[in-house]
């Protein structure tokens, strides 16, 4: 990422995560805030906050006005992950280069921290977000909320994920963990962020393409960099894919083919931003560090 575009990234990064400190105050029982924090906090790209307030700010709406939604979009991140590395899924012991949440506060409160950002999310975009925001626009991105984070979205990606380890699966059934697991928060992300603004139906549903091409580009770049990143790189364990013998496209097509299909989506997602004229120097450099981390 250019450094002009890295600053004003971090800028919006930084506002966030000083919200997320500030939304999830240490009280009574203070053992599930402290776990709730240890993982909001661990560090991150923060790429679906960034990109829901850059969404917002590029179509005429205030900072003010997106953070709420935008930091509830990063807790139910997360709770995803909090709840992705337990012994009874993907059973990791590292996440962004911390050991992952379990490790540290053991099973039983990792899983009520979850649960708790979970349902802290929604109330913080209750809560929190200005009163120049109509209780209808409110009601709408709550809708996108309970939709992503339920059996609707991401729920539905992890369990066929889960289900289709040590097993031989359709290019159907991969495409559809890629949009329910991965993909699913990033159309969060830019929905909210154009809903708040108060964008029409045809901008709001080409950002969702948008983010379609891009979701899938990242999840195959994962893909790619589990095979190729080591521990340091990825924040994370390596080669886990291949010892659960996990569905992945580098599985499937191989390598190299992974790495044109990541070229071919970040591509298509960099021209929608062009045919809706949403010049966004920040959204083109996250989908163009895809693309440029592969080669």
């Amino acid at each position: 990422m250019r450094d002009d575009i890295k600053e004003e990234f971090n800028k919006i990064k930084n506002i966030v995560d000083r919200h997320l400190d500030e939304y999830v105050q240490v009280i009574y029982p203070e053992s599930i805030y402290e776990s709730m924090k240890y993982s909001l906090l661990a560090g991150g790209k923060r790429l679906r906050p960034v990109m829901a307030v850059e969404t917002s700010l590029k179509l005429g709406a205030h900072i003010e006005e997106i953070l709420p939604t935008a930091c509830a979009i990063e807790m139910l991140h997360c709770q995803s992950l909090i709840h992705d590395d337990l012994p009874c899924m993907d059973n990791d012991d590292y996440r962004r280069g911390k050991l992952t949440n379990h490790k540290v506060y053991g099973e039983a409160t990792a899983t009520l921290a979850g649960d708790a950002l979970l349902s802290y999310a929604p109330k913080i975009i209750i809560d929190k977000t200005p009163k120049s925001i109509s209780s209808d626009v409110i009601l709408c991105v709550l809708n996108e909320f309970f939709n992503a984070a339920g059996v609707e979205g991401i729920i539905s990606g992890q369990i066929v994920d889960l289900d289709s380890e040590k097993k031989k699966i359709s290019k159907e059934t991969l495409e559809f963990i890629y949009e329910y697991k991965t993909a699913c928060l990033f159309k969060l992300a830019v929905r909210s962020g154009a809903i708040i603004a108060g964008a029409d139906e045809k901008i709001v549903n080409q950002l969702t393409l948008f983010a379609q091409y891009f979701g899938h580009a990242f999840q195959i770049y994962d893909d790619v960099l589990d095979v190729t990143a080591t521990i340091e790189e990825i924040g994370k364990t390596p080669g886990k894919d291949e010892k659960v013998e996990k569905s992945t496209y580098v599985a499937m097509y191989g390598l190299e083919q992974a790495k044109n299909q990541i070229l071919f989506l970040c591509n298509n997602a960099c021209d929608i931003l062009k045919t809706i004229n949403i010049k966004s120097d920040i959204l083109m450099e996250i989908v163009s560090d895809i693309s440029k981390g592969i080669q």
